[in-house]
């Protein structure tokens, strides 16, 4: 028995960064257990997103971020969050993914639907001593903007419809 298990202490095994990107995908990401993120997250991660044609940098932290999903579950609900692929090389890890919810609170001055939004997006994670310290992601924004779009557009025609069979 080692020194460490002698003195009854807790010998930890890192996660190799794949497994820690897909731990935070079914914990934090997906809404299940927003608990999780300090576990996952540096206490301070370097976000490169791109937001109308310009490349920004937000500093998040894991309780930022855990606040980031809940006013996803807000806006969208309970969604599904599928990973649809995830590929590791060093300390980069790869994920694309597919997320679908329904449109239950505000986005972006529109009203709730109650229709699915889906958001397809990908991200580049690099982990460092078994958590998550930068990522650059890159959303289809136009295409949920779309969406909201289509959505609103269709809202407005139920209700009308609804309206002159009341009359």
């Amino acid at each position: 028995m080692n020194e460490a298990g002698r003195a009854g202490k807790k010998i930890m095994t890192t996660l190799r960064p794949e497994e820690v990107v897909k731990r935070f995908f079914d914990e934090v990401r997906s809404g299940k257990n927003l608990e999780a993120a300090p576990d996952l997250m540096a206490g301070k991660v370097f976000a490169h997103q791109v937001q109308s044609e310009q490349e920004v940098t937000v500093e998040r932290t894991p309780e930022v971020y855990a606040e980031h999903v809940r006013e996803m579950l807000d806006a969208y609900g309970p969604f599904t969050l599928e990973v649809q692929e995830l590929l590791g090389s060093g300390d980069r890890v790869y994920v694309r993914w597919k997320q679908t919810g329904t449109h239950i609170g505000e986005v972006d001055g529109y009203a709730p639907t109650g229709l699915p939004v889906i958001e397809l997006a990908s991200a580049v994670y690099r982990v460092d001593s078994g958590k998550i310290a930068e990522y650059w992601i890159q959303i289809d924004r136009a295409g949920i903007e779309r969406q909201l779009k289509r959505n609103a557009a269709e809202a407005r025609v139920a209700t009308a419809e609804a309206e002159g069979a009341a009359d």
